[in-house]
């Protein structure tokens, strides 16, 4: 429960954390533009994300250190809504396939489960601590009645996490445990792409994922082996994925994050994206928050990396926000009466 806050090192330290976020979004929206006017792409999606990224982390900033309870609670139930909401909560054709939107209401249902339980590690009243567990429990429970079996199973994981996060005494070892689970999974996800798994797993796993998302993947991992420098272009991984045309509702992205950024955008957008990953990570890590509720975020970021692995959830503007708002209070100095807690 010890805060990282309290001496003055460990403020120069979060004062750098704020620096190294300027950076690696400035450098993720740079990059596209320089990709998009050397392959003649679409950076429009790529810069919107990043936009939806600052501004909700910057919100979550100046809210969670003005109202560090009500804040994560009114964010929780703004993504239990979005979630409710999910196949209008973007313009255009929607899908009802596991190719749709299916990803996004699972990562607005952990996003909404991730501040939830912030809220009630913030809070010092036993009452509305277990009210807001209780909430928490309950976007589960909406994301079965949804039939979201990722929502459901993704916000029961958080919702794991936090609890055991109350246990834990360094958060470093907890930010590591996270970062090797994004490691893992996206390995995994490049492994199928890649066809290098053994014959028994490899079938086990295109069986749950559908042959077609698995083609789109290889089709991404093919663009980004021949365009290693520069990508294809942002936006443009629809025009050159065989896969991708011969869908009958095609959307024109090949529903992987880490490997649309390799196809479209080169090693250079891949390395971004992780980059932003961890450059999350760390300001948890240095966060003056309590180490729960630092924790619980990044279990929260780390779950939506993982669907974010296997799907289109970043593709939706309030994915994006939303994570950028929860990370914002995860890493909020609270106001005392005016003055910083640090």
């Amino acid at each position: 429960m010890t805060s990282a806050a309290g001496t003055e090192a460990d403020i120069d330290r979060r004062n750098v954390s704020d620096a190294w976020g300027v950076v690696v979004l400035g450098a993720c929206a740079l990059w596209p533009l320089i990709s998009a006017t050397l392959r003649d792409g679409r950076p429009e999606g790529v810069l919107l994300a990043v936009l939806a990224v600052a501004a909700g982390y910057a919100a979550g900033r100046m809210s969670g250190a003005l109202l560090p309870v009500a804040a994560p609670c009114a964010g929780a139930l703004a993504g239990l809504g979005l979630a409710v909401a999910g196949p209008h909560v973007a313009p255009g054709p929607q899908f009802t396939g596991p190719l749709g939107h299916a990803g996004a209401v699972a990562a607005l249902l952990a996003l909404a489960t991730g501040g939830a339980c912030c809220a009630a590690w913030a809070t010092p009243v036993p009452a509305l601590r277990f009210g807001l567990r209780t909430l928490a429990a309950g976007i589960a429970v909406a994301g079965a009645a949804l039939g979201s079996a990722a929502g459901c199973a993704a916000s029961a994981a958080v919702l794991l996490c936090s609890l055991a996060a109350g246990r834990t005494r360094h958060r470093g070892a907890g930010i590591a445990g996270l970062a090797l689970v994004a490691v893992l999974v996206t390995g995994t996800v490049w492994a199928v792409a890649g066809n290098v798994l053994p014959a028994g797993p490899s079938s086990a796993l295109e069986g749950s994922l559908t042959a077609h998302r698995v083609r789109l993947w290889r089709d991404a991992l093919g663009l980004a082996h021949r365009n290693t420098a520069l990508g294809v272009g942002p936006g443009r991984f629809g025009e050159l994925s065989g896969s991708a045309s011969d869908a009958l509702a095609a959307d024109g992205k090949p529903h992987s994050a880490p490997l649309q950024q390799a196809a479209e955008l080169g090693l250079v957008g891949g390395l971004l994206l992780a980059a932003a990953f961890c450059w999350l990570l760390y300001a948890l890590w240095r966060s003056p928050r309590p180490t729960p509720v630092a924790l619980t975020a990044g279990a929260a970021l780390t779950v939506l990396a993982a669907i974010a692995a296997v799907g289109d959830a970043l593709s939706f503007t309030t994915v994006s926000a939303g994570a950028g708002l929860l990370a914002g209070l995860a890493t909020a100095r609270p106001w005392a009466a005016g003055v910083p807690a640090g």
